[in-house]
């Protein structure tokens, strides 16, 4: 992994697009998340990993319509300005399920909560991705997020501003125009999350249990190649 890690690091060297905002403040008081667990309705789930899904999401959008409150200050409510910000890192299963939830995990360390808020500008999703996904990996929190981290900051993105612009636009022509600007990906190794009138609000990218892209399988599904998709425009 550290080899991998440092390889990461070379692709994501400064002259490249930025993933997140140009700078990054954080609040000099950063919230406690609170422990969440499995419930009735979201088990405890031990199953081998199968492949990775690493998925980004649009902030224009996700501020657009959320209503968190408190909880989304820093994303959608603060002098940064976020583009495509880190969902997470997640293990994937080799059928329609997934690992989840596969140890007991108390509070994650604050130095570890500052730390990936600028690529998760939420305490509680960072909470939450760990309980959820970290917890069936062979790490430790710290190398997971710093996995995370680098997994997302060796993305490349289309011009979203000029996508944004276009009369238009399909999901296909979306997934070709991500797919181009990264080394070794192929367009159907991406799945197109939207909203219900067809805005981009997620993209997830199927990797391999040694993290190279690789086309998504069936049960991955999003929305197909020919629906027309608009995206929010960058602030």
């Amino acid at each position: 992994m550290h080899k991998l890690l440092a390889a990461l690091l070379l692709i994501a060297a400064p002259g490249t697009a930025l993933a997140q905002a140009n700078q990054c403040r954080l609040p000099a008081m950063i919230a406690r998340p609170h422990v969440e667990g499995p419930t009735v309705d979201d088990p405890k789930r031990i199953l081998p990993i199968g492949y990775y899904t690493l998925a980004v999401s649009w902030t224009p959008q996700y501020c657009k319509t959320s209503r968190g409150g408190a909880r989304d200050a820093l994303q959608c409510r603060s002098d940064n300005d976020f583009a495509f910000t880190l969902h997470g890192l997640w293990p994937d299963g080799y059928g329609r399920e997934w690992p989840q939830y596969c140890k007991p995990s108390g509070l994650l360390p604050r130095k570890v909560i500052r730390d990936h808020l600028c690529a998760t500008p939420s305490v509680q999703l960072i909470q939450h991705e760990w309980e959820k996904h970290g917890t069936c990996m062979p790490t430790t929190p710290t190398r997971f997020f710093a996995l995370s981290r680098q997994l997302y900051s060796a993305l490349r993105y289309p011009d979203m501003a000029a996508l944004a612009q276009r009369p238009t636009l399909s999901a296909g022509d979306f997934r070709a125009a991500f797919a181009a600007r990264n080394k070794g990906m192929v367009a159907d190794g991406l799945r197109l999350n939207v909203t219900r009138d067809g805005a981009l609000s997620e993209v997830w990218i199927c990797m391999d249990r040694k993290y190279r892209y690789i086309a998504c399988p069936p049960q991955q599904g999003g929305v197909a190649n020919r629906a027309q998709l608009r995206i929010e425009p960058p602030r």
